[in-house]
């Protein structure tokens, strides 16, 4: 894996409070994290509230129904606005489980037709998921992150953090099922392998 360093840094005033953002990526490519961190106690809290958050153009910025990305992310920017120490890994890379925009176009055609998730991703030619969550971890470590309580509900990001030896808690996230999305947030759970003990929607 390309090594990944930090690219620039700046502050950044939002809705959700007062944040430094980081762009992280290899040294000769294109920026693939975006780390906002929101620490207004630098001698606080040491275990921040963490979320890795792939990106999801049809869902954080159109408001797309069909998942639950956009509602996922502005009640994870709330959670750590309102933390002692909180930070939002934005995943530039992860588009459509990092298959990319165009070919979660072309798989959602086949899903409106009745095809589950992973059924339309290889009708297209594309793996179920395509993400590397290392360069998170990455970032983690660059931050001095060295336990965190994780929000999300699916296995793999924990998996992935632990391996690089983070210390992890997982804070579950639900609340998000309409009926648009009920399918394919059943499918997470079913196909594959999310966490959903209370019912509610999953988060990816």
């Amino acid at each position: 894996m390309t090594t990944t360093v930090r690219l620039a840094s700046c502050d950044l005033p939002t809705a959700y409070g007062q944040f430094q953002l980081h762009a992280f990526g290899p040294e000769t490519g294109r920026e693939e994290v975006l780390a906002a961190v929101h620490r207004p106690q630098p001698a606080g809290q040491q275990n921040p509230l963490v979320r890795i958050h792939s990106a999801c153009a049809t869902g954080d910025l159109l408001g797309s129904l069909k998942c639950d990305c956009g509602p996922q992310l502005a009640t994870s920017l709330r959670m750590i606005g309102a933390s002692d120490y909180g930070i939002l890994l934005y995943m530039l890379c992860h588009e459509g489980r990092g298959i990319g925009l165009a070919a979660k176009i072309r798989a959602y055609t086949f899903m409106d037709q009745g095809y589950d998730t992973v059924a339309a991703n290889a009708a297209v030619g594309a793996p179920t998921d395509a993400r590397d969550y290392r360069p998170a971890a990455s970032v983690l470590a660059w931050l001095g992150v060295t336990s965190a309580r994780l929000a999300t509900n699916n296995p793999h990001k924990i998996d992935a953090l632990r391996t690089a030896g983070i210390t992890v808690d997982r804070v579950p996230l639900s609340g998000f099922v309409t009926s648009d999305n009920r399918d394919y947030l059943g499918q997470k759970d079913t196909l594959l392998g999310h966490l959903n003990s209370s019912g509610a929607a999953a988060v990816s």
